[in-house]
């Protein structure tokens, strides 16, 4: 009996010990506050402009379309504009001959049109995008043909990068802010860095700095966007954007450097908003559907069955 009230003595005092006085409250471990401080990106976010990418405020910004159809982008005709002074010499030509291509009527291959990876920067062409946070890792989902990318959280790039389509990426939280560094991205037969052809080396360096806005924060760099890219029909997606969204914005600054390619690093600004409705499947398959201008393609057919 004397025993059992010496445990029990011995318990009141260890749980005396480990619980807060009256009043106090318990201060959170630094797990704990990390976890509270990291910005949520959930849920599915959708691009309305494209085919480009969105100007930055100021400095060097990306290759746009020379072509325009009441003053913005033409989707249909991708004339990159080899005068822009971030292209050295070799790289402005390749993207004049695709340029020169596309006002011939003869259409060239790209990533998406072929069903290839996309390879980063030019996979912020796709127009639905989702991100699932975990602690060590974020995985970046994409709308077009199920394409993924991974992020390995707090680590460094290896010191030999075996080069693959998405790159080898890492990542980090500053503040509010997700910073993702990518380095190693793969060349293939139809790789470039955006629509209209532009070439990368294995130079390449991207890095995106992804943070939640206020729709007036994110206005402006919206209205930017819409002075050169093309905001698609409703319809003609398999997600369509919400055009009285104004919620919270997902705002990516995207900062490229290649001395393969660039005569100096230039930037560029995507802002995705909320879509209408979820998701539907957005396969990239072989067919003559022309789903963004709503006619079939012109294909050679045969007068009569070959057996």
């Amino acid at each position: 009996m004397k025993a059992q009230r010496c445990d029990i003595f011995l318990l009141l005092i260890l749980a005396a010990a480990v619980s807060p006085a009256w009043g106090q409250t318990v201060a959170p471990s630094s797990d704990t506050h990390s976890a509270a401080s990291i910005p949520d990106f959930s849920g599915l976010w959708n691009r309305w402009l494209r085919p480009g990418l969105g100007p930055p405020a100021s400095g060097p910004g990306p290759v746009t379309n020379r072509s325009r159809i009441n003053g913005v982008s033409n989707y249909n005709q991708l004339v990159g504009d080899y005068t822009n002074p971030i292209l050295n010499p070799q790289a402005a030509e390749v993207v004049k001959k695709h340029g020169d291509l596309s006002l011939s009527g003869v259409g060239y291959p790209t990533p998406s049109n072929q069903c290839w990876p996309s390879g980063v920067p030019y996979i912020f062409w796709s127009f639905g995008m989702q991100m699932l946070q975990q602690k060590d890792r974020v995985t970046i989902l994409y709308l077009h043909d199920h394409e993924v990318r991974q992020v390995r959280m707090n680590d460094t790039h290896p010191a030999n990068v075996t080069p693959s389509w998405y790159g080898d990426s890492v990542g980090h939280y500053d503040g509010d802010t997700l910073v993702i560094d990518t380095v190693g991205v793969k060349i293939g037969p139809y790789s470039m860095l955006d629509m209209y052809g532009t070439p990368y080396s294995k130079a390449l360096h991207v890095v995106e700095r992804y943070r939640l806005l206020d729709y007036e924060a994110a206005r402006e760099a919206i209205e930017r966007d819409a002075k050169i890219n093309a905001r698609y029909p409703r319809g003609l997606n398999a997600v369509d954007f919400d055009p009285d969204y104004k919620g919270k914005h997902l705002q990516v600054e995207i900062t490229v450097e290649d001395e393969g390619v660039f005569t100096t690093p230039w930037s560029a600004v995507v802002t995705y908003g909320r879509p209408l409705g979820q998701w539907l499947e957005h396969v990239c398959a072989e067919n003559t559907s022309e789903y963004y201008n709503g006619r079939e393609s012109v294909v050679p057919t045969a007068s009569k069955p070959d057996f």
